[in-house]
């Protein structure tokens, strides 16, 4: 005879039995290899900000730099297309961690600290940082003259980690205004609200090379040799599509391919590893 104890009992197991199967096929769904799940659904989403030439920004209404071309022959090689999604910088890897698109874009660089929590890919490009100028000011031909003076950089970047840094070893430290993406910066650089903005020597040199009569870059860069590289996750399922676009750029490096990439969109082709294990900061 069931008790009405013991009914209350084998229900509560079942119940309990029911929300274990429906986490366990939760974790199961989860855990679906992302190269296959891509495949499937014939579309890689990737996060990026748009105000980041010449790698992403916007040109006559249209996305254009070198992500683009190079994701357009990633999707090519993995027979998906590529949507990019634009998002301010700050929000872009909170966004890959809560699942909101397959890998970013940005590029980043490849730091120790990113590399604790994230999956990069085969560098892309130079990500030194330099100093960028208003042409002809005088007061700064170093890097060391920013001293004293308001310069600029982007929030929760890298290249603001290590103007933060250069600055300590100045004698008198600079004021830095922190801007929500670098068109800002330039923006205010151009109109004489900052003397000088730091950023990786590749967009500032494009900047410098676009309006050469407004900007010039100081040389030499200021920062520790460093690299740019797109970002996946760390999780087990992710590796595989990772795996795939490590591939995909290492053949269009060793084919020339990236060079010519490089040398459109920087002024020049720069020699990358194919891995990076140990950053320089």
């Amino acid at each position: 005879m069931i008790t009405r104890r013991s009914a209350v009992t084998r229900t509560l197991r079942l119940a309990a039995f029911g929300v274990a199967a429906s986490l366990a096929f939760a974790g199961a769904a989860k855990a679906e290899d992302l190269l296959a799940k891509v495949k499937a659904k014939g579309e890689l989403t990737v996060g990026t900000e748009l105000q980041f030439a010449p790698f992403d920004f916007v040109e006559d209404g249209k996305q254009a730099g070198l992500n683009k071309e190079l994701f357009e022959l990633i999707g090519k090689e993995l027979g998906v297309k590529i949507t990019f999604l634009d998002l301010p910088w700050p929000s872009v890897l909170p966004g890959l961690e809560a699942g909101k698109f397959d890998m970013v874009a940005g590029p980043a660089t490849i730091t120790n600290a990113r590399m604790e929590r994230y999956r990069f890919s085969t560098p892309i490009a130079d990500a030194t940082v330099a100093i960028l100028k208003k042409k002809g000011d005088a007061s700064i031909t170093k890097p060391e003259d920013i001293a004293g003076k308001k310069v600029g950089s982007a929030k929760a970047t890298a290249q603001l980690a290590q103007l933060q840094e250069f600055a300590k070893t100045l004698p008198s430290a600079p004021t830095i205004q922190e801007y929500v993406d670098f068109s800002q910066s330039y923006a205010d650089l151009g109109a004489g609200r900052v003397v000088a903005v730091a950023n990786s020597l590749p967009n500032i040199a494009y900047l410098a090379k676009q309006k050469p009569d407004v900007f010039e870059v100081v040389q030499p860069p200021f920062g520790k040799p460093v690299y740019f590289g797109f970002i996946g996750t760390k999780a087990p399922e992710a590796q595989s599509l990772m795996d795939a676009v490590d591939a995909v750029i290492i053949k269009a490096k060793n084919d020339g391919t990236l060079g010519k990439m490089q040398e459109k969109w920087f002024g020049t082709a720069m020699k990358t590893p194919d891995h990076v294990t140990k950053a320089s900061f």
